[in-house]
């Protein structure tokens, strides 16, 4: 009985023996395949998965560490050039949208601007809005009315006044007229009536 337990425990020992080297191996290929293709994340859960600690140390086999730290050494630096690439296109974008911003600061001044222009006119060299040149037009407008209604009246009242003196003088000349034939019949009268005074007094 004895030898029958024994011969039955060595072939279990023997099967053990045999089949731990090629669960090794496979278990060797198949971490060296996620080692090879997967990320870092599941090489970490892989390598974690597949060891065991003892006395707090991790047992790791050499050529897998080379491999991982290869890996995140792979890794670190694909991250920079990403980082540098991000950060380069980061400075184009920048550019363009500084670029963008300026265009449409300039869009906008010209559109204040065109607005500036539709709503304003130039008046004697000054840029004036269409309903403060229209106020001003209207004003030069009924001042022209005012001063030309009132150099009417100037004028109109002027003719009347010369019109009067005219009539005035007029009047005058005729009667100085009369006055001046007044009094020369008056001398010539008196001159007659000298001469008879004298004639009498002659004859007498």
């Amino acid at each position: 009985m004895m030898r029958k337990n024994l011969r039955k425990y060595g072939s279990i020992l023997i099967m053990i023996c045999i089949t731990i080297p090629g669960f090794v191996k496979l278990n060797a290929q198949t971490l060296s395949a996620v080692l090879d293709s997967a990320t870092i994340e599941s090489q970490l859960n892989s390598i974690h998965q597949r060891t065991r600690v003892y006395d707090n140390f991790r047992a790791i086999r050499d050529d897998i560490f080379v491999k991982m730290k290869g890996n995140v050494l792979d890794s670190l630096e694909g991250a920079k050039l990403e980082i540098a690439l991000l950060n380069s296109n980061m400075i184009e974008r920048n550019f363009q949208i500084e670029t963008l911003n300026s265009d449409l600061s300039r869009t906008k001044n010209e559109r204040d601007e065109a607005i500036r222009n539709k709503d304003g006119m130039s008046f004697i060299g000054i840029q004036l809005n269409k309903g403060v040149y229209n106020s001003i037009m209207w004003f030069v407008v009924l001042g022209l009315i005012v001063v030309s209604v009132a150099l009417f009246l100037l004028f109109k009242r002027a003719h009347i006044v010369t019109t009067q003196v005219k009539n005035e003088l007029a009047t005058m000349k005729t009667e100085f007229e009369e006055h001046k034939n007044n009094s020369r019949e008056k001398y010539e009268k008196l001159v007659v009536s000298h001469h008879n005074e004298i004639m009498k007094m002659k004859r007498s």
